[in-house]
């Protein structure tokens, strides 16, 4: 089956906005924990790539390495973030999350689990998992989109 011009069109249109709309949820819900959403983004993926470099974690972020310096600038004056030197490499920076990172990253994932809870409590399972296999194929085809471009 071939998808239209419009139904790609607004496919994609709604995923974007349904995107922003989230974090910009987030972003209201995290507020109190003195967090951004630039912050917030970049605790959440420390979390998930354990024992990355400021290098890799920029790249990741997809944001350049001079503002993810001032975020982890930012993280580290409050305490959440250590930079640590790179046995592999001395040129290179470990980044670690401090134990107060940690405990703020439970309460994070506390509000976000909540909030998932409240917006998807009446779609049926199946939608979501038919859902999730759809974005799961639009990503993969977007790495390798951009990897075509890069390699």
């Amino acid at each position: 089956m071939t998808v239209t011009p419009d139904l790609a069109e607004t496919f994609t249109r709604a995923l974007a906005s349904v995107s922003r709309q989230w974090k910009r949820r987030l972003d209201a819900q995290f507020r109190h924990l003195d967090l951004s959403q630039a912050r917030w983004g970049v605790i959440l993926e420390l979390s998930r790539h354990q024992d990355t470099t400021q290098i890799e974690l920029a790249r990741i972020l997809g944001i350049e390495g001079a503002t993810l310096v001032r975020l982890l600038d930012g993280l580290e004056t409050m305490g959440l973030v250590e930079r640590h030197p790179s046995p592999e490499d001395r040129r290179a920076k470990k980044l670690v999350l401090t134990e107060p990172a940690i405990v703020l990253l439970e309460r994070m994932k506390l509000i976000a689990a909540s909030n998932r809870s409240e917006i998807l409590e009446e779609i049926p399972a199946d939608d979501l998992l038919t859902a999730t296999k759809v974005l799961e194929q639009i990503a993969t085809r977007l790495e390798k989109m951009g990897n075509d471009e890069n390699g």
